[in-house]
């Protein structure tokens, strides 16, 4: 899952890009409220993390104008423990969600993971197909009642193409929603890793369920919910 991250502490931001990556996420960040913007309106985020008191544009105009032009994009925001007034209006201008600083890692993880199932309609922490459960609380693999070893990127790329079930998904779309640094990503990485995903998940009974559409991409195959 992508996210972005808008918070012009830089301790605060440089500590919460870490610990979100290292929770599986690829995360871009900027401390400035118009860059912010720029980029909440051009990149293709699941949850924007939006801090209120910005430089350059403050959180609750960005808020606004994000939602004057229908970007659907899910937005937490980040809010200090004495301003109510400032949840109140974000609420109403169209966060979804907000936490109060100080927060947990833990809190913001379960906040951001709720978000992103809601931006594909997920409401569930567990994805079931026959014989197949993806769990995207415990990031648990399981076939048979047998728990599947995947890779880290093997597991969010399944995560990903199963969240979007039924929808081709392209090679670039996997791309920017799984690997940090685009420069570093080989030609061939995303087809070795859907092919050693494939080979993990493919029984005598059915195969695996992600299927290739030539020169579009990949889908998670609908016909294989139970």
């Amino acid at each position: 899952m992508k996210l972005l991250l808008i918070e012009d502490s830089k301790r605060l931001r440089e500590s919460l890009t870490l610990g979100l990556r290292r929770a599986g996420y690829v995360i871009d960040a900027t401390g400035d409220g118009k860059e912010g913007f720029w980029m909440a309106k051009t990149g293709d985020y699941d949850t924007i993390i939006l801090d209120i008191m910005l430089p350059g544009m403050d959180g609750l105009t960005i808020l606004e104008r994000l939602r004057e032009e229908d970007n659907p994009t899910h937005i937490l925001m980040l809010t200090a423990k004495d301003k109510i007034g400032d949840k109140v209006a974000g609420l109403k201008t169209g966060a979804d969600d907000y936490l109060v600083k100080p927060f947990s890692m833990d809190e913001l993880e379960a906040r951001v993971e709720a978000l992103c199932r809601r931006s594909y309609g997920i409401k569930k922490t567990t994805i079931e197909v026959e014989g197949l459960s993806i769990d995207l609380a415990t990031k648990r693999v399981v076939l048979n009642q047998d728990l599947v070893e995947l890779k880290p990127r093997e597991y969010r790329i399944l995560e990903y193409l199963s969240m979007r079930r039924g929808e081709v998904v392209t090679q670039s779309e996997i791309e920017s929603h799984i690997y940090d640094d685009l420069a570093e990503v080989r030609s061939n990485v995303v087809e070795s890793a859907i092919s050693s995903i494939r080979r993990k998940l493919s029984t005598e009974e059915r195969p695996a369920p992600i299927k290739t559409r030539r020169g579009l991409g990949y889908i998670f195959d609908e016909g294989f919910e139970s």
